[in-house]
């Protein structure tokens, strides 16, 4: 999008000891800039979101904008922005957040509130869109697309790595949707087996994590470092729990994944068994047993040429281009269609 327009990203707020808050800028490529709200340690939440108010008060009231939109990825953001006439306001909702653990009890109501405000709603699954479907009237459906050049970068990686052992490895939030007996599970059954982790620990006690010489935790990498850290992989997890918070998740793990050339063992997520298993790409686990028998089931495999062709036919139409191709073109049409309201309703009037 940053091809045609500039980007503001508004981060989350970041606490310091500063006298003054503030905003903190910062440039990402090309016409976008990150903005991270920079906050006196000890504000308790409303002060902090006083705070925020007025920093996004004087950011709007700094720049000349003709023509802009809001963009809400959380509906919580609504507390600072409200009293603004955007152009076109879009809310993307990517996770049911009001699931998750610690989610602010104000969040459904600012929910309905964003429903009601938004010109336009995206949802980041098939199954988040037929929660929600009912609940706007210009809501759309878009699963997780991929930078396939990115990820295919570990296909080639992995033609110079030498392989003394199985491999398995998952990256992501290490939270409350992260099945950990599994994993421990999967270590007991398998011990001469490697598990790599990549992501944070968040949200859940670190003493609760299965700990053993085969489980690798790597802590939180950067999206550069993916393609050649997952080239030492064999196999690809998803092992999440089924639970509120993952009900309607659509991992976007999945396809980069599989644009890398890794298979993947998946629990029975949603949004992962319709496509992913419906067509063979990825195998469906319910737990430690199923997965080690899907696990040697891959690397076993006789057609992993075919299933690779299959995989990348599959793919063939995923990327954020098309996505951003599609997303701007109902954007663009729902504001000329609010402009032909706005004009009959002008008429009507005179």
């Amino acid at each position: 999008m940053a091809k045609s327009m500039n980007i503001f990203y508004l981060e989350e707020p970041v606490t310091a000891a500063i006298e003054f808050p503030h905003y903190a800028y910062s440039s990402r490529g090309h016409q976008i800039t990150i903005v991270t709200p920079q906050l006196p340690e000890g504000l308790n939440e409303a002060d902090s979101l006083k705070v925020q108010k007025q920093l996004f008060t004087e950011f709007m009231a700094n720049r000349v904008i003709a023509d802009y939109g809001f963009w809400y990825y959380t509906p919580m953001a609504l507390e600072f922005s409200r009293g603004y006439q955007p152009e076109i306001t879009v809310f993307d909702c990517m996770d049911e957040l009001s699931a998750f653990r610690f989610a602010p009890e104000s969040l459904k109501a600012l929910e309905k509130e964003l429903m009601l405000k938004a010109d336009i709603v995206f949802t980041g699954g098939h199954s988040l869109y037929e929660a929600k479907k009912k609940q706007h009237h210009n809501i759309h459906a878009f699963p997780s697309s991929i930078d396939k050049l990115h990820f295919a970068k570990a296909r080639d990686l992995k033609h110079n790595k030498r392989k003394t052992t199985i491999k398995l490895g998952f990256y992501g939030v290490i939270d409350e949707r992260f099945d950990i007996e599994l994993i421990r599970g999967i270590v007991k059954l398998r011990p001469e087996w490697e598990i790599f982790l990549i992501g944070p620990v968040v949200k859940i006690d670190p003493v609760t994590l299965p700990i053993s010489n085969n489980i690798h935790y790597q802590g939180a990498k950067t999206y550069a470092e993916l393609p050649e850290l997952i080239a030492d992989w064999d196999l690809a997890l998803i092992p999440f729990l089924l639970n509120e918070s993952t009900r309607f998740i659509s991992p976007t793990k999945t396809p980069e994944y599989l644009a890398a050339g890794l298979p993947v063992i998946s629990t029975p997520i949603r949004d992962v068994i319709n496509p992913y298993g419906k067509f063979g790409l990825v195998s469906i686990g319910h737990d430690a047993e199923d997965f080690v028998a899907c696990a040697e089931n891959e690397l076993n495999r006789a057609d992993n040429k075919e299933w690779l062709q299959k995989v990348d036919f599959f793919l063939a139409h995923n990327s954020w281009d098309e996505t951003c191709d599609a997303m701007t073109t109902l954007m663009n049409n729902t504001i000329k269609s609010t402009e032909v309201v706005y004009n009959t309703i002008a008429k009507s009037n005179v």
